[in-house]
């Protein structure tokens, strides 16, 4: 396979490096993990499954580099987190004020798997369904479902620390 690797890095890098800040709210992190996620794949020669787009291949090493680098970070300097909080229509109200916001991250830490990821993948990394169906290698549709229970789960859990 002849690929070019300026052209794929030309293509990708910013919607990489914009998912990798979805996670973990640091510019300089987020840099280091995006150059690693190239290197990684040049290190492949660009091999990757057929049936996901370079792109979902491309995220789908990033996030296991954030893994990855989480796991080396945590104990000595979590990394940092972030007050900006992206819009989404249901979630509006309660994020305009900061304990709403506060409330919703705790319950998002509290959420289980894939719910979180999901969650945090479409509503703080603004990706598209699809894509975040194709990182988990699962369905645009699953990814819709998964991402509205993990909604119905937060309202849920707010409607009792409310009471």
């Amino acid at each position: 396979m002849d690929v070019n690797i300026e052209k794929i890095y030309e293509l990708y890098f910013m919607q990489v490096y914009s998912f990798v800040m979805t996670l973990v709210k640091n510019p300089d992190i987020a840099e280091e993990i995006t150059q690693n996620t190239f290197f990684k794949a040049m290190q492949s020669s660009f091999k990757h499954r057929e049936e996901a787009s370079e792109l979902t291949w491309l995220c789908t090493i990033a996030k296991n580099l954030y893994i990855d680098e989480y796991r080396k970070r945590k104990k000595s300097s979590p990394f940092s987190s972030s007050d900006d909080i992206a819009d989404d229509s249901s979630f509006e109200e309660k994020l305009e004020n900061k304990e709403s916001s506060y409330q919703i991250h705790c319950i998002l830490h509290t959420l289980e798997e894939p719910y979180k990821e999901v969650f945090h993948l479409r509503l703080f990394g603004e990706l598209p369904f699809k894509t975040i169906g194709a990182i988990f290698g699962r369905s645009e549709s699953w990814a819709r479902i998964t991402y509205h229970r993990a909604k119905i789960k937060i309202r849920e859990r707010l409607d009792n620390n409310d009471e």
